[in-house]
């Protein structure tokens, strides 16, 4: 079973009719409960919206405590869009808000000439091989909407996209793993890459 975190960030239903799609088990959970943490072979943490609200929803929810407990059970946690954001250790959205801490690096406003917000379809570049990549076609393309990023390309950058800036797309530490776009709206590609995520469940 899968358990999607919801915490007042985002409109859960698309990410669960996608993990429901390739017969996945989802549970929605709106508070933190470590006693249940046996109970879930993989977590996900969407998200939309502005970093600084968002990480304080999470710890009025009672999450910080059920995310790291559950990371170190060594079972795969996904963070996507401003959910892969908060996996870092400090977002720049209005304030310096501290993030989750999973991951090092900061999240800051994009740079770039380009219309910001970055919204829809971008194509992947993979600079790292890696098992969430399996079946996935040459240039595939992913539907993005974001104005900040992760600041630099660390050791743990599996992907980039380009947008004026390298944008960091896809992430990976272990079992923490992050989308900065939407897999669940991204067709057939994004079906694939959460299909994978679920191989490793």
């Amino acid at each position: 079973m899968i358990a999607v975190i919801d915490y007042g960030a985002g409109n859960l239903n698309s990410i669960y009719k996608a993990l429901e799609y390739i017969g996945e088990e989802v549970e929605i959970i709106t508070e933190g409960n470590l006693e249940l943490i046996d109970s879930y072979d993989g977590l996900v943490l969407p998200g939309v919206g502005a970093f600084p609200g968002a990480a304080e929803r999470l710890k009025s929810h009672n999450f910080i405590d059920f995310i790291n407990k559950f990371v170190e059970t060594g079972k795969p946690f996904l963070g996507i869009c401003l959910g892969m954001q908060l996996l870092f250790e400090w977002g720049f959205e209005d304030e310096k808000t501290a993030g989750l801490g999973l991951l090092k690096g900061n999240v800051v406003k994009m740079e770039t000439d380009l219309k910001i917000p970055h919204m829809g379809w971008n194509q992947l570049e993979i600079i790292k091989n890696d098992a969430l990549f399996k079946g996935l076609p040459e240039n595939s393309h992913f539907y993005f909407v974001h104005s900040y990023q992760l600041e630099k390309v660390t050791d743990d950058v599996l992907a980039v996209v380009g947008y004026g800036t390298t944008v960091p797309a896809v992430v990976k530490k272990d079992n923490v793993i992050g989308f900065q776009f939407h897999p669940e709206k991204s067709g057939d590609n994004g079906i694939k890459l959460l299909e994978n995520f679920r191989e490793l469940l």
